[in-house]
């Protein structure tokens, strides 16, 4: 197979929130940018964000970024980088009012200013009770955001290349990154993309299992070529399942709801979460909502012929404020349930949604890797924000609406951090490593010559189940055992899978294999990680923790007080302490979780 090169200042995998924020700061600062996507940018998953982006603007009530800074860390269970974390709650202000700039039609309030909305884990006055943070577009602000951060890339002349399939990360053997090798959906012609700076933004990889909220793109891409370029994930183990996808379905149901006011009910039509969460209620951070759900349903009060979901209600709302705030939540409910949520109850159930892990990156977006005593190396020419990227500002458990935040703070950062560096370094283009390009190629001959192998649609489904039965919602030491083994065995298989199809026109089917190569790796990290980790911590909640006073809901600070790195390479774990000293104010203290 042959390939040709392409130059590029930059290039950005990935256009969705963060891969749009990025290119954007590469582009108005005159550098050739190109930014590859496997759909049209304003299709990239971004546009599934319902519910808002997290801001203490204060429009409707008193706010700050300090009580911000505690409850994303308090949310994420003391697994957050602190630093990062403030670096992110005191842009906030900033990126939401750069985004209303660039001509986002947020929703407003009486005095014009933009509207908010509470959300889970958010509150005043470190805890007090729910504010009002979410900076929303009725329920379609990640649709908003897209569009206006692709017009304003369409207005300095980013280079988009769309219905393009990244295979590769192309690093030399100075462990510096050089761009990648990616693949034409149409042509299947394969292209090197040489570039002074790389930045990942592909996503995440929630199809890794069998019940996600996630598009069928969600594929881990990035995460899969990091880990074959000899980068290390950092706490795969925490998946954040969230309380409301659609029985069934499995489509997103935004915790929007629950802060315009939603109920959760169980077949008795008990208002539950007074049991588990007596202060936050229905607000409770999602880990903890999701946990309570399941134990509902596992106590035999759940509800239809199954008794495996429970209810949201909002019957009790004023129809108008959902069909004002809430319109899209209205036409999912019956369009997927058949439910007109203005008459009946929403069946629901928790359902994989976010990774909190990723490529490991600092507050730039720089990629970093253990080397020596360092065990934060920034790996020249590499970048990641968003999903894909763990600059641990989630810990164990995102808040609701920091993902968007996460988009816009890292996605600038990482683009700032690039032109910086490519400013400096003003030499010419590092020569390309060919035999990194030949593996590429390898791959893909591999694909339409292998006979007799596994066939991909079940070997997906495999690993998708194996995940689901194994790391869920709550975790137990002999399924997450027998998970490993179950997961390295399906990796095998994997690695055989044949395609039937051998055409070169979009070849969906040689696609799909593709990507089952990045969510594979991303399912081992997850079952390795998972079973590696003796505590529960946020999402990670497993049988043998016990809860006690020296360790609070079964978290173990003194052993698991770390970050989770996973080597492809022999599956190797090494790991890193966690950032507890923030950038300009006091730490937040350990303390005991509760809502």
């Amino acid at each position: 197979m042959t390939y040709t090169v392409r130059k590029f200042d930059a290039v950005v995998v990935g256009a969705g929130g963060a891969g749009l924020r990025a290119a954007l700061q590469l582009s108005e600062s005159g550098l050739k940018t190109a930014v590859l996507t496997k759909v049209f940018p304003t299709r990239s998953h971004t546009v599934a964000a319902q519910g808002g982006v997290a801001a203490s603007l204060g429009n409707s009530e008193e706010d700050n970024w300090h009580w911000h800074m505690y409850d994303t860390i308090k949310g994420g269970d003391w697994m957050c980088d602190q630093d990062s974390v403030e670096f992110m709650c005191r842009n906030a202000n900033a990126a939401v009012v750069e985004l209303e700039h660039y001509g986002m039609p947020f929703d407003r309030i009486d005095n014009g200013k933009i509207y908010q909305r509470p959300f889970g884990g958010h509150m005043s006055n470190f805890g007090e009770k729910p504010v009002r943070r979410s900076c929303a577009a009725a329920d379609r602000t990640g649709h908003a955001m897209l569009h206006a951060l692709y017009q304003r890339n369409v207005k300095v002349n980013t280079q988009f290349f769309v219905e393009w399939q990244a295979l590769d990360l192309i690093r030399d053997t100075d462990g510096e990154v050089l761009g990648v090798v990616a693949m034409d959906m149409e042509t299947s012609e394969v292209v090197a993309f040489h570039a002074k700076a790389t930045i990942f933004a592909t996503g995440g990889a929630g199809r890794v299992y069998y019940s996600s909220t996630n598009a069928f793109i969600n594929t881990g891409d990035g995460l899969g070529m990091a880990a074959r370029a000899g980068i290390p994930l950092e706490d795969m183990e925490f998946w954040q399942f969230h309380p409301t996808g659609v029985a069934g379905a499995g489509v997103l149901i935004t915790e929007g709801v629950r802060g315009e006011g939603g109920i959760l009910r169980n077949a008795d039509g008990e208002r539950f979460m007074e049991r588990y969460a007596p202060n936050a209620k229905d607000l409770a951070s999602r880990d903890v909502v999701s946990r309570s759900m399941l134990t509902e349903i596992n106590e035999g009060r759940g509800a239809g012929p199954y008794k495996d979901y429970v209810y949201l209600d909002l019957t009790h709302l004023d129809p108008q404020v959902i069909l004002k705030r809430l319109p899209s939540i209205h036409e999912i409910g019956i369009q997927f349930a058949g439910v007109d949520c203005l008459k009946e109850y929403l069946p629901v159930v928790p359902t994989a949604h976010y990774q909190m892990g990723g490529i490991p990156t600092n507050r730039y977006g720089q990629v970093v890797v253990p080397q020596g005593n360092d065990l934060s190396v920034p790996v020249p020419g590499f970048y990641a924000a968003g999903e894909c990227a763990c600059a641990s500002v989630h810990g164990a458990n995102r808040l609701g609406t920091n993902s968007l935040l996460d988009l816009l703070v890292f996605g600038k950062s990482s683009g700032e951090a690039a032109v910086a560096s490519i400013r400096e370094n003003v030499k010419a283009h590092k020569p390309l490593p060919v035999d990194v390009i030949e593996k590429s190629l390898a791959r893909l001959d591999r694909l339409n010559t292998q006979k007799g192998g596994a066939n991909v649609h079940e070997t997906r489904l495999l690993m998708q189940r194996t995940l689901q039965k194994h790391a869920g919602v709550f975790r137990f030491s002999n399924l997450l055992k027998e998970g490993v083994t179950k997961i390295l065995e399906v990796a095998e298989t994997v690695a055989h899978t044949e395609i039937q199809d051998k055409s070169k026109v979009f070849n969906t089917a040689r696609i799909e294999a593709l990507e089952l190569d990045n969510l594979i790796e991303v399912a081992k990290a997850t079952m390795i990680s998972a079973e590696a980790r003796k505590e529960s911590r946020g999402a990670h909640m497993r049988d043998d923790a016990e809860d006690s006073p020296e360790h609070p809901n079964g978290r173990n600070d003194e052993e698991w007080l770390k970050h989770t790195l996973w080597h492809r390479e022999g599956n190797r774990l090494e790991y890193k302490p966690v950032q507890m000293k923030p950038l300009s104010v006091d730490s937040i203290e350990l303390k005991k979780r509760t809502y």
